[in-house]
């Protein structure tokens, strides 16, 4: 669903200025997508980190 909606958004879309003052400055939703993309690697690699320790201790 995720991959099929942010494939559907138009470049104009893309460099709106996200509704939300997130980071305490103004940025437009294309540079807060790929924030997002790099939050979610990091969980996925925390989640990799404990599923390491659970099957090999």
């Amino acid at each position: 669903m995720v991959k099929q909606t942010i494939s559907n958004l138009d470049s104009e879309v893309l460099n709106q200025t996200y509704p939300d003052n997130v980071f305490g400055y103004e940025m437009k939703t294309d540079y807060f997508l790929i924030h997002l993309v790099g939050h979610l690697n990091y969980h996925l690699g925390q989640i990799n980190y404990h599923r390491r320790i659970l099957c090999y201790n």
